[in-house]
């Protein structure tokens, strides 16, 4: 048996915010003193180095648990599966439900708790749990969906990637035009089809690392002492992503039996476009390759940095046909990858 995705759904929010709904922000350094620029030129070097024009944000109405709901909908019924017959919902977040306005993170009961309710599934031996694993979260789900399924634990699995970084970004740290919200789910379960997950990679770097994306008070000298936001080293992030993520990859792709020359698509986190393309130039470089056209599809220019929904929504999208120039065929060989908090780096090599 291999261990597929059979369905796959997400969920976009509906409010668009563009880059220029900035303009009357007032941004300010780690330590309190003001940007020597105006915010044109601020928000021109920000979209410069990470390509986003815009992001989503959630409805007030809305928290994390009701996106990771609507996804895990549209991968159940994409995939014809009966929401009774699952073994395992396991839900990839960081920050727990914030509702709007709100400065506290709910997270009892869990947030694969609350989509199991809300999908309305009695049977008790579905057991739902939530990971917390920094953006990378969701493909670590997919991995212990997959060492669930080989030991004989289970045999569907749900595993959705749901975030409002919205609700937790501080106002006046630039870096928070990076962040938005989202939810991908996937349907992952046992298939005699041809294919399927075929090898994974993972570690956790945190001897230097674990700060690197921390929860800090705001730039604005004059905000409340106990109010506490997402903030990160963006170039000690970047150095990381650089030096661990191409290499986690290349021994990700020769566990896989397969050649590089074999890989259509890299499904990558949506982090910063300049990074992203880094981390790919390195990875082919490892290999001696030059990088083949529109291997690495992109969303981040509309959809922002949503942590751990931007690689299932992303590869949703493509699978739907929804991105121009970007196609699946069956039995193609494609890669999922990922970096953030911990610091953490994984990657899947998948036989669609």
């Amino acid at each position: 048996m291999n261990i597929k995705i059979t369905g796959t759904g997400s969920y976009i929010p509906k409010v668009i915010t563009a880059n220029a709904d900035f303009d009357n922000h007032e941004f300010y350094n780690l330590d309190g003193t003001g940007f020597p620029q105006d915010n044109k030129t601020t928000i021109a070097k920000f979209k410069a180095i990470t390509g986003i024009e815009e992001r989503r944000y959630l409805e007030e109405n809305l928290n994390t648990s009701d996106m990771a709901v609507i996804a895990a909908q549209k991968a159940l019924e994409d995939a014809g599966t009966d929401p009774e017959t699952l073994d395992y919902i396991i839900v990839a977040h960081n920050y727990g439900d914030v509702k709007h306005e709100s400065i506290q993170s709910d997270t009892v009961p869990s947030i694969a708790t609350r989509v199991k309710y809300h999908l309305r599934i009695k049977n008790p031996k579905c057991v739902g749990y939530d990971v917390l694993f920094g953006c990378p979260g969701w493909i670590e789900g997919l991995i212990q969906a997959q060492a669930f399924m080989k030991a004989g634990m289970a045999k569907k699995c749900l595993v959705i990637g749901a975030e409002a970084l919205s609700r937790v970004v501080d106002k006046h740290d630039r870096d928070s035009m990076i962040f938005s919200d989202g939810a991908g789910a996937v349907v992952l379960e046992e298939t005699e089809e041809e294919g399927g997950i075929l090898a994974h990679e993972s570690g956790t770097y945190a001897f230097n690392e674990a700060n690197y994306i921390y929860f800090g008070k705001s730039n604005r000298t004059e905000a409340p002492d106990d109010l506490r936001y997402i903030k990160m080293n963006g170039r000690k992030i970047y150095e990381f992503a650089l030096m661990h993520v191409p290499a986690a990859m290349k021994t990700c792709l020769e566990n896989s039996g397969k050649s590089i020359k074999d890989l259509k698509k890299i499904f990558i986190h949506q982090a910063n476009e300049k990074m992203d393309e880094a981390i790919i130039k390195r990875f082919f470089k490892l290999q001696n390759q030059e990088i083949p056209d529109k291997v690495m599809p992109m969303t981040i220019q509309e959809l922002g940095n949503s942590s751990v929904a931007t690689v299932p929504t992303l590869y949703d999208l493509v699978v739907r046909n929804k991105i121009a120039d970007q196609h699946l065929k069956k039995g193609d060989i494609v890669m999922f990858a990922s970096v953030g908090a911990g610091m953490n780096v994984n990657a899947i090599v998948y036989q669609y």
